[in-house]
């Protein structure tokens, strides 16, 4: 009977580009703040506990970084949104398409019913759903649903959504796809905070399947909240070279805050023994509030923390990778997926072994 059907997150394949871009910009950073500021922007890059960044974008003439002379940052004016935005046209789909083919035997096109793609550092139309699906080969009868804009939790929004899909539709089968393309949008600035927030960012994808299968994660309910006074606190503002993205400071303490409420634990928990935390790696700061605010051991974050280190910040891709490492690693208990992004919101669900 539909609505009794528990929805499966049965399998997730990754992927990321191959141009590792983090130390290329630490070097074209740090200058462009004066030398004092530079010299505690450093210390912070080190404290950020991220060894690479992953670009799309093409290695300069002799292997140079995109600043680099004949890179597609090597000019004094940034290239416009233009430029930008028919670099992800290309770009983004041969990405979700590389994570897609990352899912390997658990992918089977013939079987494939929907289709959720989850993006928020590009446009383009038709959509990059209609273009992944074109190049898939998928029939024009898949269903397809784009989410777009919604920041670092929109694999959430993504997966709760298939999961509504599967549980009204029992037999159906549901591709998800997150692919965000953050270094398209280097803006020219001189201040830490904008730095600090950029020096976050890489570019990933990932592929997920949804079924009624009793494999990989059980899928449980949903949960939302958003802080209130808190929407100027993460924001993206569209501008002429690229994508601003604005990430305050106050962000990391306002969340640690927030998961310190026993009515938010509460909500999150259902009053469980978590043994599980899937959180969006959005920065060390971010994992450290929520380590903090939840009083989790220290170990608990390991995934994300590990995500963090090996690729960045992936936008809304990044919670998708650390629930790949889960399901690697096996799941034998109650967990609990969450993330953050504009609103200041907190997105989450709960999951548990395949049942």
């Amino acid at each position: 009977m539909p609505g009794s059907v528990t929805a499966h997150l049965n399998a997730i394949g990754t992927a990321t580009p191959r141009h590792d871009i983090h130390r290329a910009f630490v070097d074209w950073a740090a200058p462009r703040l004066e030398p004092r500021t530079g010299k505690i922007f450093r210390r912070m890059v080190e404290r950020a506990e991220i060894d690479h960044r992953w670009s799309v974008l093409p290695e300069a003439p002799g292997g140079g970084s995109p600043v680099s002379p004949g890179g597609f940052y090597a000019d004094a004016i940034l290239p416009p949104t233009s430029a930008r935005m028919a670099l992800y046209a290309h770009a983004a789909p041969a990405l979700a398409l590389e994570a897609i083919a990352n899912l390997g035997e658990a992918f089977d096109l013939s079987r494939i019913t929907h289709l959720v793609v989850a993006s928020c550092t590009g446009f383009v139309a038709p959509g990059i759903d209609q273009i992944i699906a074109r190049r898939l080969g998928l029939s024009g009868s898949v269903e397809r649903l784009l989410i777009g804009f919604m920041g670092c939790y929109a694999a959430v929004n993504a997966l709760r959504s298939a999961r509504h899909i599967v549980r009204s539709e029992p037999d159906s089968r549901v591709l998800v796809v997150t692919v965000e393309l953050s270094t398209l949008h280097l803006q020219d600035e001189r201040q830490i905070e904008p730095l600090l927030a950029m020096l976050q960012f890489g570019d990933g994808a990932a592929a997920a399947i949804v079924s009624a299968d009793a494999k990989g994660l059980a899928i449980g309910e949903g949960f939302a909240a958003t802080l209130p006074d808190s929407d100027a606190l993460i924001r993206w503002d569209v501008g002429d070279t690229g994508f601003a993205m604005h990430l305050s400071g106050e962000v990391p303490g306002r969340i640690g805050l927030a998961l310190a409420d026993p009515a938010i634990r509460d909500a999150l928990t259902r009053g469980a023994d978590i043994r599980y935390w899937a959180v969006h790696a959005g920065g060390r700061s971010i994992l450290d509030a929520v380590e903090h605010g939840l009083g989790l051991s220290a170990d608990a974050l390991a995934e994300s923390r590990s995500v963090l280190r090996e690729s960045g910040n992936m936008s809304s891709a990044t919670l998708m990778f650390v629930l790949a490492r889960l399901i690697g690693k096996g799941v034998e208990g109650p967990g609990v997926a969450l993330a953050f992004g504009p609103g200041l919101a907190a997105e989450g669900f709960r999951f548990g072994p395949a049942a």
